[in-house]
């Protein structure tokens, strides 16, 4: 991982923070709808960029300007969040659009030569961008419900595109492995934004807190919301991240699974990262009050959804059913009705149960599995530190 990735995800620190915060001000259905379809779009603009600086040299002069030109219309889309569905409908669309066409018209033309498979991957992204970008920009220019439709269709064009393999009418179809994956660069870059979102969710706790008087049920919020982010983090970098790259590595349909558990799954995690982090910042402003049923919501889905999201991935990367953490979603989603008759403080304590639990079991087998080839490891048992 080089200098100049690190200092691209800078920009998304703030994303993240931004998607955060425009969740906690339109705490609704369709607040939460508008956030979801917020942080796809943010995380389509990274994720691409990804699987292309996993193929490009970075020493390169001009890779090196095109990524930071990437970077700036990546901070222009951030900055446009807060009123994406708003006066800064056409800055967030036009931003993302300047990084997907902008990033691949640059692959198409200038890296690639005439006719290379590397001139018609790009080629063939760059049209199905463009054919999403007319819906785009066309919603931009909409208001309310219609902006919202147009916007969700150019979203599922764009989430189509890989699972379609880029298919082009009157062109042969493409397979995956016209795609080569890096797997341990690749795999660094997304375990990088999961502490992105894990560190957003700090920053939030800690400049809540420093923002209100710390009484001692304050106190109490506070510690368990960092414990909170600490088994949110524990639960996946433990050892689960080191046995998934290991069997992307051994994947005979590496780029498939790339694609699926990474581009596609990892995104839900982070999700469940910014719907706890909101949480924690729910609590530590009201510990001891009652909360209404859209903040219990809020307080118990982020920990559910992270949870339910690696029992997807370990699906996806083993083939096996993690039914500790399915029974842990579960019990995230049962503590919404005591938390109808509990004190705010309550939601969280038990939503960090679940977690912990599962930490503490892990904890005995951790020695065991120190790397990811030992036999307390085996690849034949799924993801071992996935319970």
């Amino acid at each position: 991982m080089t200098s100049l990735e690190l200092f691209y995800d800078l920009v998304f620190v703030f994303a993240i923070t931004q998607v955060s915060h425009f969740l906690l001000a339109h705490l609704t259905a369709t607040g939460a709808a508008e956030a979801a379809l917020v942080l796809l779009v943010v995380w389509w603009a990274w994720n691409y960029t990804t699987w292309v600086t996993n193929e490009l040299d970075l020493e390169s002069t001009a890779v090196r300007l095109v990524l930071i030109g990437v970077m700036f219309a990546s901070l222009l889309m951030a900055v446009a969040i807060p009123q994406a569905f708003g006066g800064r409908a056409l800055l967030f669309v036009g931003s993302y659009l300047a990084i997907q066409i902008g990033r691949h018209t640059f692959l198409t033309f200038v890296v690639a030569g005439p006719g290379t498979i590397e001139r018609e991957r790009a080629g063939r992204i760059l049209a199905w961008f463009v054919a999403a970008g007319a819906l785009w920009i066309a919603g931009g220019f909409a208001d309310g419900t219609l902006r919202a439709a147009l916007w969700v269709a150019a979203l599922a064009v764009d989430y189509a595109a890989p699972l379609a393999v880029y298919w082009v009418p009157g062109r042969p179809r493409f397979s995956e492995r016209a795609w080569e994956v890096g797997v341990e660069h690749f795999a660094e870059r997304f375990q990088l934004f999961m502490i992105i979102a894990l560190g957003e969710s700090i920053v939030v706790t800690g400049a809540t807190t420093a923002d209100l008087r710390l009484s001692f049920a304050r106190a109490v919020a506070f510690a368990l919301a960092f414990l909170g982010t600490c088994a949110l983090w524990w639960l996946y970098f433990d050892y689960v991240a080191r046995i998934a790259q290991r069997r992307l590595e051994l994947a005979p349909e590496r780029t498939r699974m790339a694609r699926d558990a990474y581009t596609y799954l990892h995104v839900v995690m982070v999700a469940g990262i910014i719907v706890a982090a909101v949480g924690n910042e729910i609590v530590i402003a009201d510990p001891t009050g009652r909360l209404p049923a859209r903040e219990i919501a809020a307080v118990v889905a982020g920990p559910a959804l992270y949870l339910l999201a690696h029992v997807l991935f370990r699906l996806r990367m083993a083939g096996t059913v993690s039914w500790k953490r399915l029974g842990g979603a579960v019990a995230c989603v049962a503590v919404a009705a005591s938390g109808l008759i509990a004190s705010a403080v309550v939601a969280p304590v038990t939503t960090i149960d679940s977690p912990s639990a599962m930490i503490m079991k892990s904890w005995n087998r951790s020695a065991k599995c120190s790397t990811p080839t030992s036999h307390a490891c085996s690849l034949n048992r799924g993801l071992p530190g996935t319970q």
